[in-house]
């Protein structure tokens, strides 16, 4: 006889599921054994929390649907944090969750509420006459919508007698072509100006090649969100990242800009440090599939509602009705050279931080950057460290940068950086995290090591919550609580399985060398003790406001 939960199983695995990361549990046990039966690879994580993250970045880099199977009650609360980075990201992720239905069990929970609470979609599945009609929806809003979805799959339900169904294919996502008024009104906006940038969002990752051909027309510069670095590698005229990470040369010429066209790009406080990024009278143009997100958190002067690929396309177009050719614009042969001279954070001279047995954050990520190869995937937890690797290191396309900081929460670069191993093998992953956020992930070394991942996970180890430190140390304010004695961490990763070794100089560094040498036939851990003296570039900028 086949169940609901079976039935569940093998529907999801049959429309393409290939990979499902969790905890299994009593509640779900039969789905998640059905889905392998069906052909699917399930991924046993340590913790739900960390197996949420994971399915997000596996869906991230790999670009097809994320699945969570998690226990009910417990099993769904410890993957909150992971589930709401991934509905705040937009991540198209299904969320297996069990549900206790009666109120008086202690693993009764108001999953549906939770789901708000959190900005994923909720689903149940009612019957199983509904069965297939509700996992269809979920199936749809995932995929066709770009959302995280919870599927809440009742216990009592799970066990009824069902048929076996497929599910139907999703339709390509419909086009939202922009209207004709808007597209003339941001022509005239980019042939007035002489300076113009195009900054590139999450919504623009699928239209790189409409934005470099309208910016090589229009003579306009590019630069990206932070999570989308890496989306104009080897362009011309790439200013990289924009916002608090920017190099100096890139936020000099971003503010020099008379033209600001933002593509799927929500114009954060981060992205544009504040508004400091955009000098007055600069205008601003916002082009977003979604008319809720135009001015949402800056205002804008001409919002274009429509697809970004779709809108650059009808862009082109009018040039050409208007019969007007390639201009210069802000490319030129000195901001060439300037770019090329001091694009790059390696290329801006420092002084050196000196500290007994320790290591500036900025010549390990230099050193490291210089041993890494080329075909690498680059994952950052969160903290006052994470521009230094996210900056320093480089990062051979888009897919090849995983920023999970929607949520800012420190602890996911872990398992962000397992998810990102699975799903693409074939390159190296590293994992850059700081000590807090290490030992809040640490079970998941465990999965590491078991999996046999090609994984070096790099942790700048300054024994403290640095941002804080540096945030509240200033002013006098006692500082016992975010400090913390020295933890041998390589020590700790070497019980995992780990290859581990500590760095407190750039010699030490020989022995990462030799590991990235092969054979790489289990996961390094390095622990690097950085300097502690002052805050990062980009957060001593943040307390400042610019």
């Amino acid at each position: 006889m086949t169940t609901v939960a079976e039935a569940v199983g093998a529907a999801l695995a049959k429309a393409g599921v290939s990979t499902v990361f969790g905890v299994v549990g009593s509640g779900n046990f039969h789905v998640t054994n059905a889905l392998t039966a069906a052909g699917a690879r399930f991924v046993p994580a340590r913790h739900e929390g960390g197996a949420a993250v994971m399915a997000d970045a596996y869906a991230r880099v790999s670009g097809k649907l994320g699945v969570l199977s998690v226990h009910q009650g417990p099993g769904l609360t410890n993957a909150l944090t992971g589930i709401t980075e991934a509905a705040k990201s937009r991540t198209p992720l299904i969320v297996l969750a069990p549900a206790a239905t009666n109120p008086r069990s202690n693993f009764y929970l108001d999953d549906a509420a939770l789901a708000a609470a959190v900005g994923a979609t909720a689903v149940r599945i009612g019957s199983a006459a509904t069965a297939a009609a509700d996992v269809a929806r979920a199936y749809h809003e995932a995929v066709g919508e770009r959302r995280t979805v919870l599927l809440s799959l009742p216990l009592d339900v799970q066990a009824e007698p069902a048929s076996s169904f497929a599910l139907p294919a999703v339709p390509p996502p419909t086009t939202r072509d922009p209207a004709p008024e808007a597209v003339s009104a941001l022509v005239d906006a980019l042939l007035a100006a002489r300076r113009p940038v195009f900054l590139a969002g999450r919504g623009a990752r699928a239209a790189r090649t409409e934005i470099e051909q309208l910016a090589g027309r229009t003579g306009a510069l590019l630069a990206t969100s932070a999570v989308t670095r890496g989306l104009f590698r080897g362009t011309p005229y790439n200013l990289d990242v924009s916002g608090g990470f920017a190099t100096p040369v890139a936020a000099d010429l971003i503010r020099n800009a008379d033209l600001l066209v933002a593509w799927g790009c929500a114009l954060s406080m981060w992205t544009l440090r504040g508004g400091t990024l955009v000098s007055q009278g600069t205008p601003v143009v916002q082009v977003d599939i979604d008319p809720d997100a135009l001015a949402a958190h800056y205002p804008v002067d001409l919002g274009v509602v429509g697809d970004v690929a779709a809108t650059a396309r009808a862009v082109l177009g009018e040039l050409d009705r208007r019969a007007i050719g390639s201009r210069p614009g802000y490319r030129s042969d000195a901001v060439a050279e300037r770019l090329a001279r001091e694009g790059r954070w390696r290329d801006v001279p420092y002084q050196e931080m000196l500290e007994d047995d320790r290591i500036d954050p900025r010549t390990l990520s230099i050193a490291l950057d210089d041993m890494l190869p080329p075909g690498r995937t680059v994952a950052v937890d969160s903290g006052n460290f994470m521009g230094y690797p996210s900056m320093f290191l480089d990062v051979p396309d888009a897919e090849g940068f995983v920023f999970t900081q929607a949520f800012q929460s420190i602890g996911l670069g872990l398992a962000t950086a397992i998810g990102a191993a699975v799903a693409r093998p074939d390159r190296l992953t590293v994992a850059a995290l700081g000590d807090g956020g290490t030992l809040m992930g640490l079970a998941d070394l465990e999965t590491a090591v078991r999996l046999g991942l090609d994984l070096l996970i790099v942790v700048y180890d300054d024994e403290a919550y640095g941002a804080e430190v540096h945030h509240f140390g200033p002013d006098g304010h006692p500082l016992d609580h975010v400090r913390f004695p020295p933890t041998d961490i390589a020590a700790i990763a070497r019980g995992f399985g780990c290859v581990g070794v500590s760095v407190r100089a750039p010699a030490d560094l020989e022995a990462v060398a030799d590991w990235i040498g092969g054979p790489r036939d289990r996961p390094m851990v390095v622990d690097a003790k950085v300097t502690r003296g002052e805050p990062s570039w980009w957060l001593a900028g943040a307390f400042r406001g610019h």
